[in-house]
Order: structure tokens, then sequence, then C-alpha cells
């Protein structure tokens, strides 16, 4: 006994609708999941991208900087941030800020490290180390940079080295 083209059909529609109503759920899943990871990832950045906006408004008011090259946010014994970049005159500087938007210090650039040169110098003096981050704050009224890296067994180090002269200030290793 044959099976009759009609009945045959009839299954393939009902294949096709679940496979529809799989590949519909499985979007309306994967847009859900890309629309909360934005929400969460947008929550999540708000208070690095105000803390830059409201830094980057203190260095313009306090060293008339006009053009910002980087954004950093230091925690040790206290909070700062800080930013490089161009004052009005087309001068590469440094500001440095404490949270509190008290007692700004404003450095010219060639007068210290580059964020590359200090990344460098750690790299240099310490070649067992993968060099993955520099962030500009002060330390024990120091402006320093701290870089952090990682050894061959996945510790954590951090080196704080003086703005103006590269030496190392503080030293956290295998964390």
């Amino acid at each position: 006994m044959k099976k009759s083209p009609k009945k045959n059909k009839k299954k393939k529609t009902t294949k096709e609708k679940i496979i529809n109503r799989v590949l519909l759920g499985l979007i309306i899943f994967l847009l859900a999941v890309i629309v909360f990871s934005s929400i969460f990832y947008l929550r999540s950045s708000r208070p690095m991208m105000q803390a830059k906006k409201e830094a980057t408004e203190i260095a313009e008011k306090y060293a008339d900087l006009k053009e910002v090259d980087r954004f950093y946010w230091f925690t040790r014994k206290k909070t700062y941030f800080s930013l490089t970049g161009k004052n009005d005159k087309g001068q590469e500087i440094v500001v440095v800020i404490p949270k509190s938007g008290e007692k700004v210090k404003v450095l010219a650039q060639k007068d210290g490290l580059t964020e590359k040169e200090a990344k460098q110098k750690i790299a240099d003096a310490h070649p067992d180390i993968q060099v993955e981050k520099a962030t500009l704050g002060m330390y024990d009224d120091q402006v320093v940079w701290e870089i952090t890296g990682e050894n061959s067994h996945n510790e954590l180090n951090y080196y704080l080295i003086a703005f103006d002269t590269g030496k190392e200030v503080k030293t956290i290793t295998d964390i």
C-alpha cells in the first residue's frame, strides 16, 4: 500500500512549522540576550563615562585642556582621575585630579614618562611579566604610573613607578 502524497506533504508542513517556531523562539531569545547585555554594559560603564566627563570639565577649567588623549581611573589609598592631552597652546600635558576635585596637579608630559615608556620600563626590568595595562595617579603625594602585569603562573603583579624618574616606588607581586 502506497502513502498518499497529501499525507506526506502534510507531515512536511507540520515539521516546517515546528522548525519555524523553534527558529523564531531562538531568534527572540538571542535578541533578548543582546538587549539585556547592552543595557547591562551601558549601566556598568556609566560611572566611568561620568567620571571622565567631570574630570575633563575640571581639566578644561584648571589646565586649559583642549584635547583629551587618555583617561585613567586610579585607586590606591585614594581615588584619582587623570587625563593626558594637549592644552590650548598645543603642549602635551598630564592632569591628575583627586576624586574630591581639589588640588588639581598639572604637569608637562615632557617632564615624565608616557604610558608607553612606563610599560616598556617594566617590561625591560621584569622580562618574565606580561604587561597588561597602565594607569596614572598619585601615591604618597607623588605622580605615579601603576603598571599591571601577569607572570608565567598567571599571578598578578603591580608596579608603581614615579612619573618623573621612572624609579619603582612600590611593588606588589604574585597575587
